[in-house]
């Protein structure tokens, strides 16, 4: 017999998530932005032809999401709804993911289901879920491989099974948006350097065996792309990655790098990414409830971060998810889009002080602390979907380009042509 209180959460988190992002979905935004048709295009270039690792098309990109595209445009049609739809499937399928990998990490179910709202009511995760950019996605394949990853070091003596499917999702990863080619060494090094002395009994060093789990299904699924890489090069890497610029000297890239520091911290709190397809230009990325929640969280993290290797990941997670935006010119900064899987990161970190209140001994009153911050989490909540709604989905007219129907808009012969209805 089905336990319903079992399930009650994780269909909760999948009906609110999919009310979000399917709501007035693809309607919201109504135009097309032009990297969608070029998306399009580059997915339809693919039909019919043998498998390729990468594309040159649209600045150049691994092909694996837009295979996912191609998929969804032959069994829909070449329409709006059948190029957002994988990403929309992918936002939904986040916030499940999401739920499980909290309740393993705080055990308690009612954390675990605030920390999941958090995520799937902010803005900046259901923004971009709505369109046919490739961050989404990629954060699906990371927290499937996070969610096995976790199943695993919980209890080590679980079958390997668990890793092995953890390294082919971060082989996908790496094959997806190219920010997720560094996602791996965030399980990988963890394995090595922090969960030998916490999780096994070996005094040296954890087995070999153990990290070819993880490492064959990964180095298996990179290998095409790779291979490709070694001969070609990644059109949008070279044009963003400054510090393989011979031009620039030394002090002209700490420079580069300070800024982005700076404009990437100040995103968060203080001045948000200015593109109206990933934000409402210049808001700060949180609003002040979860800024205030999140930066505590930090603090608890950094304290217990030898004795709570949770904390450790997440610290970690949130140092591999920024470090891209960093190293490209900073003209391109701030960035929601490339800091996208920063998300659970920010959301366990919310979460975290609540948590530590709720297990404090000097605590009675318990259920009335998680009631309070609920409360307080429903109002952001609020804030959040008012906020893209009723203010961000103003500047949609000017930053979604194109008035064309997507299969008119593949056609059209130039730039200028695709942004205006036809005649």
């Amino acid at each position: 017999m089905i336990n319903l209180k079992r399930w009650l959460f994780p269909l909760l988190i999948v009906l609110i998530a999919g009310g979000i992002i399917f709501y007035q979905f693809p309607n919201l935004p109504k135009q097309l932005a032009l990297d969608e048709v070029e998306f399009a295009k580059l997915a339809l270039s693919l039909d019919g032809k043998p498998f390729s690792p990468y594309n040159t098309m649209a600045t150049g990109h691994s092909t694996l999401y837009f295979y996912v595209i191609l998929l969804s445009l032959k069994l829909f049609g070449v329409t709006s709804f059948a190029l957002r739809l994988p990403s929309v499937i992918a936002g939904v399928g986040c916030g499940l993911l999401f739920y499980l990998i909290m309740k393993m990490v705080f055990k308690k179910e009612v954390i675990a289901f605030i920390s999941a709202l958090v995520l799937i009511t902010s803005r900046w995760f259901f923004g971009f879920a709505r369109f046919a950019f490739e961050p989404t996605f990629l954060l699906f394949l990371e927290l499937f491989s996070i969610y096995f990853f976790f199943r695993y070091i919980d209890k080590p003596k679980r079958p390997a099974f668990f890793l092995i499917i953890s390294g082919i999702f971060a082989g996908l990863a790496y094959n997806s948006y190219t920010p997720g080619r560094i996602f791996f060494l965030l399980p990988l090094l963890f394995l090595i350097f922090f969960l030998r002395k916490k999780l096994y009994n070996f005094k040296n060093f954890i087995t070999l065996k153990t990290l070819l789990y993880f490492l064959i299904p990964f180095v298996i699924l990179i290998v095409p792309l790779q291979s490709y890489l070694f001969t070609h090069e990644d059109i949008r890497v070279n044009q963003l990655f400054f510090l393989s610029n011979p031009k620039l000297s030394i002090q002209q890239k700490a420079d580069f790098l300070g800024q982005n520091v700076s404009k990437t911290v100040g995103m968060f709190f203080i001045k948000g990414d200015s593109n109206g397809k990933h934000n409402y230009p210049y808001k700060p990325a949180l609003n002040p409830i979860l800024g205030l929640l999140f930066i505590a969280g930090i603090i608890i993290a950094l304290k217990q971060i030898k004795k709570n290797h949770y904390s450790l990941f997440f610290i970690l997670y949130s140092i591999v998810s920024i470090l891209p935006t960093l190293l490209v010119y900073p003209w391109e900064n701030p960035s929601m889009l490339r800091t996208y899987t920063v998300l659970p990161a920010i959301s366990y970190f919310v979460l975290l002080p609540i948590f530590v209140l709720v297990k404090t001994k000097k605590f009675s009153k318990k259920n009335s602390i998680i009631v309070g911050f609920a409360i307080l989490l429903l109002l952001s909540s609020f804030y959040e979907l008012r906020t893209y709604f009723m203010y961000q989905s103003l500047v949609f007219n000017q930053s979604f380009e194109v008035k064309r129907n997507l299969n008119d808009a593949i056609k059209c012969p130039n730039v200028i042509e695709c942004k205006e209805l036809p005649k």
